[in-house]
């Protein structure tokens, strides 16, 4: 998680919210965000939870749906 959250997690965030931030201005009207991420190995719960908290920094008034997808 830590690797995801902090090292390349942090190397890709502002990249990403960059992206993010593109696709919210082509909208008519933003709703919300819906992120699915992985929980097990890799980065995925770390990049994913560091993702989530930017954009509700950065969109509070703004629904989030998340889903995790978790390893069998």
């Amino acid at each position: 998680w830590a690797k995801g959250h902090y090292t390349e997690g942090a190397e890709l965030v502002d990249a990403v919210l960059d992206v993010v931030r593109k696709e919210a201005e082509g909208t008519d009207c933003l709703q919300g965000f819906q992120i699915t991420h992985s929980l097990g190995g890799g980065t995925g719960a770390g990049m994913g939870t560091l993702l989530i908290s930017k954009i509700r920094e950065e969109y509070p008034d703004r629904m989030m749906c998340t889903y995790s997808v978790v390893p069998s």
